[in-house]
């Protein structure tokens, strides 16, 4: 069984061979079907990268029993969005509620913001409407609704893992001054993505 110190190197390794599929947000472009479409469009754009990473890094900063809360909170809400963006249901702010999911949610890791459970889930969920429903509107003509969405849950579970993966240096001697200045550059990244927004 590896150790967390194995495994950390080997997720990084799998988000780095992930970076060429970044370089296009929100498009699809050349990508047809279900479960293949739904499972990259979260990979495609950096805004809903950044937030669903810092999903996972700050469920793994609060512990148990955030560590696997918010990662389950966030894919069952963001199907309710994208249930919605199918059903052609109007979310004003979409871009401004995706900007601003990193914004907080890497401030909240920037700032070490332990909110109560509670407070830490509803934030989370809130969001993840603004993703499904991003998610659900561009959905391509020709995919089916069902795989589409199953493969954008399992993708956005795979981006969790990886901000928890990064989230588990905070044991190690600077692992948390690494894990805080995670979260401080994904916020940076939530203020380009706001500018862009407008």
């Amino acid at each position: 069984m590896p150790t967390s110190r194995r495994l950390l190197p080997r997720a990084a390794v799998a988000c780095l061979a992930l970076l060429p599929l970044l370089a296009s947000a929100h498009t699809g472009d050349g990508v047809v079907g279900g479960f293949a479409s739904g499972f990259l469009h979260p990979l495609l754009g950096w805004d809903h990268v950044a937030a669903m990473v810092a999903v996972g890094l700050w469920g793994a900063f609060l512990g148990r029993p955030a560590i696997w809360v918010l990662p389950v909170v966030f894919p069952l809400v963001m199907t309710v969005g994208g249930a919605l963006g199918v059903a052609g249901v109007p979310l004003p702010g979409v871009e401004i509620g995706i900007a601003m999911s990193a914004v907080l949610l890497g401030g909240a890791v920037a700032f070490a913001a332990r909110p109560a459970l509670w407070v830490a889930a509803l934030l989370v969920g809130a969001f993840a409407v603004f993703h499904g429903h991003a998610h659900g509107t561009e959905l391509p003509g020709a995919a089916d609704p069902v795989a589409y969405s199953l493969g954008f849950v399992v993708a956005t579970g795979l981006l969790h893992l990886a901000g928890i993966a990064l989230g588990e240096t905070v044991r190690w001697p600077h692992g948390r001054a690494v894990v805080r200045a995670t979260g401080a550059l994904i916020a940076g990244a939530g203020v380009f993505f706001l500018g862009r927004a407008f």
